[in-house]
């Protein structure tokens, strides 16, 4: 049986070790997901009502959280939106569509609450199948007019974007403190760090563009 709900303070620490295992090694030796999520919950930006569990049978197998962005066009005019991030299944069940069903859950919930557009930060490979489009195809970039191969954009209703040029500005809480997370990650189960292709991987689309 599969549910999906809003995560609980006494889940916190059972989510976090899901987003340790399933992030670990994955994009660089160790991570530092679950120590985001312990500080993004507590920031001005996160939205409590899009923090989201799946779970299966009983037990926590997905997590998905939701901060608050912006977007600001060349006269400093903002518009509200989304992102979302750590999103996590269980090594376990990958690849079955889980990952998928949370985010749509979660894109009916943010449009039923006034929310209309969601940019994120990933592997195209992963997410183009749940609506995402290059950013560069609604004119979203960062300063400088450059627009990183990783940012996507999804229109959460349809024509919300009319093309004019705007700047991706995110939430502070995703500036993480390297130390911070390492002191944090001493509190779990020692697992051990390594190199993994999917690193290279991470780099080169971390530091790719559109042209």
């Amino acid at each position: 049986m599969l549910t999906i709900r809003n995560e609980t303070e006494k889940d916190y620490r059972t989510v976090e070790i899901l987003a340790r295992r399933a992030f670990w090694n994955l994009y660089t030796p160790g991570c530092f997901e679950h120590y985001l999520m312990h500080v993004m919950r507590r920031h001005e930006d996160f939205v409590p009502e899009l923090d989201l569990v799946l779970e299966l049978d009983g037990q926590i197998i997905g997590s998905i959280m939701y901060t608050k962005a912006k977007l600001v066009d060349e006269t400093g005019e903002e518009k509200e939106i989304l992102t979302f991030g750590p999103l996590c299944i269980a090594p376990e069940h990958q690849r079955k569509g889980y990952g998928k069903m949370l985010m749509a859950h979660s894109f009916e919930k943010a449009t039923e609450m006034g929310y209309d557009v969601v940019v994120i930060f990933g592997s195209p490979a992963n997410y183009v199948s749940s609506g995402f489009q290059s950013c560069k195809k609604y004119n979203i970039c960062f300063d400088g007019g450059k627009f990183p191969s990783a940012m996507m954009v999804n229109e959460l209703v349809a024509g919300t974007l009319d093309g004019k040029r705007r700047f991706y500005r995110g939430s502070s809480v995703m500036t993480v403190s390297e130390e911070e997370a390492a002191a944090y990650d001493e509190t779990f189960e020692r697992m051990e760090k390594s190199f993994s292709p999917s690193q290279e991987a991470f780099y080169i689309m971390k530091n790719s563009f559109v042209d």
